[in-house]
């Protein structure tokens, strides 16, 4: 799938906005050592430098870095101290901006997905439960639950590029979908912003 991967040219020709609707049916691969996981870009959000949700909003640090890079470089960061979100670096470099990824529609890999969401307890439980199967529609339904599912770790993506890593965008097999615009989910700030894409009655988009 790599000869089919979307070149650099589409992630510069867009400002932040756009490419968070031009994101939505793009296809996300990761060809891990495990095997190749992929899914259907079906939700996004947008961060601006001028939006109070952005991480790049107050000043230039360590974990922002990545934000500052050429566009389709990835940023994945840590919430709650154990949720990894997945973003692309947008803009241009130099400008701290980029568009999380929400949700994905499995296409590739789903029982490798299966094995990555499972829960393993720290301490052995004898006898031994059942692992918990998810229904195919929430494996990638949230930008934590989706990272965990694709095998993307920050300590190994964290800024490399969609143009030369294992991890990956392919254009859309179609656009023949309507786009809602909506405010973001899940944040304090910012809230009121209609930053927030997806694709219309998708079951794959996140809940809210």
């Amino acid at each position: 799938m790599q000869e089919s991967k979307l070149p650099l040219s589409f992630y510069q020709s867009h400002d932040t906005l756009t490419l968070a609707e031009k994101l939505l049916g793009c296809e996300l691969v990761h060809e891990s050592p495990e095997g190749i996981t992929s899914g259907i870009i079906v939700e996004t959000e947008a961060y601006l430098r001028d939006d109070p949700a952005c991480h790049a909003f107050n000043r230039r640090t360590p974990r922002t870095e990545p934000m500052y890079g050429e566009p389709g470089t990835i940023y994945v960061y840590l919430i709650y101290g154990m949720y990894q979100c997945f973003n692309i670096v947008s803009n241009v470099a130099g400008v701290g901006e980029a568009v999380l990824i929400r949700a994905l529609q499995p296409t590739a890999g789903l029982d490798l997905m299966q094995l990555r969401r499972q829960v393993i307890p720290k301490i052995p439980v004898l006898p031994a439960k059942p692992q918990k199967e998810f229904a195919v529609k929430e494996l990638c339904r949230g930008p934590g639950k989706l990272v965990k599912a694709m095998g993307i770790d920050r300590t190994l993506h964290n800024n490399l590029t969609l143009t030369d890593g294992p991890i990956y965008l392919t254009a859309p097999a179609t656009t023949d979908f309507e786009v809602t615009i909506t405010t973001r989910i899940g944040i304090n700030v910012g809230a009121a912003l209609p930053y927030r894409f997806f694709i219309k009655n998708n079951p794959f988009v996140s809940k809210g």
